[in-house]
C-alpha cells in the first residue's frame, strides 16, 4: 500500500476540519509533518517518548518540541505531555536490547508509543491519531501502519496512515530544522540503538 497515497486520500474525503492526537518523537520530524497537517486538521501534538535516554536528552529533545510549536504559532495546534515512563519501555523491550537497529525491539517500542496515543485519543475524544514517526527514512512505515491500523480497531478511533518521508518529506524536516535552528538528534532515542 502506498500510505502517502491513502493519507490524501483521507484528506481528500474531510467534510470537516477533525481533531487529530499526533503522537511526535522530536521537534525535527514534526516540522514537515505539522505544516502540512495544520491545512486539515486541528492538531494536538503528544509528546510520549519512554525509550528516549538519558533523561537530560529527553528534556532537551521536549523542550525543542516545544520550542518548535511556540514559534511556528499556529491556532491549529496545542501541545500535550506525558510523563517519562522509561522504566515502561525498558520493562516492554526485555529480552530485545541485542536487537539491531529496525528489528523487532523498534516495533515493540512503536506499538507502546501509538497504543499511549491512541488510548488517550479515544478518551478525550479526538476523531483521528497518528504519529510522526513515519517521516524518518530509519522507520519502517509499513510496520507503524499496520500497528496504527490494528490499534484503530482495537480502539475505536480512526488512524491517519502515512508516509511523511515521501515527496522529500525528511529533507523539507532537515531544511525546517535549520530554519529554526533545532537540536538535531544522531540516534533515535534509546541507548540500545545508539550502540549500533
Amino acid at each position: 500500500m502506498n500510505y502517502h497515497n491513502k493519507l490524501l486520500e483521507i484528506i481528500n474525503e474531510l467534510d470537516a476540519r477533525p481533531k487529530l492526537l499526533l503522537h511526535s518523537c522530536c521537534g525535527p520530524c514534526s516540522t514537515t509533518v505539522l505544516t502540512f497537517l495544520v491545512n486539515y486538521f486541528d492538531t494536538t501534538v503528544l509528546y510520549y517518548n519512554p525509550n528516549i535516554e538519558p533523561f537530560e536528552e529527553y528534556k532537551h529533545r521536549k523542550s525543542e518540541q516545544i520550542r518548535f510549536i511556540k514559534e511556528f504559532n499556529n491556532e491549529h495546534i496545542t501541545f500535550l505531555d506525558c510523563d517519562y515512563q522509561n522504566e515502561e519501555f525498558r520493562n516492554k523491550v526485555k529480552g530485545l536490547e541485542e536487537e539491531k537497529e529496525g528489528g523487532a525491539r523498534c516495533a515493540v517500542c512503536f506499538r507502546l508509543r501509538l497504543e499511549k496515543t491512541a488510548e488517550i485519543a479515544k478518551n478525550e475524544g479526538f476523531e483521528y491519531f497518528g504519529t510522526t514517526l513515519t517521516v524518518s527514512p530509519h522507520k519502517n512505515s509499513k510496520i507503524i501502519n499496520e500497528i496504527g491500523a490494528l490499534l484503530e480497531s482495537i480502539y475505536g478511533v480512526k488512524y491517519l496512515y502515512s508516509d511523511f518521508k515521501k515527496k522529500d518529506g525528511y529533507k523539507k524536516s532537515i531544511e525546517l530544522s535549520k530554519e529554526y535552528s533545532l537540536y538535531r538528534q544522531d540516534y533515535c532515542g534509546c541507548l540500545f540503538g545508539k550502540s549500533d
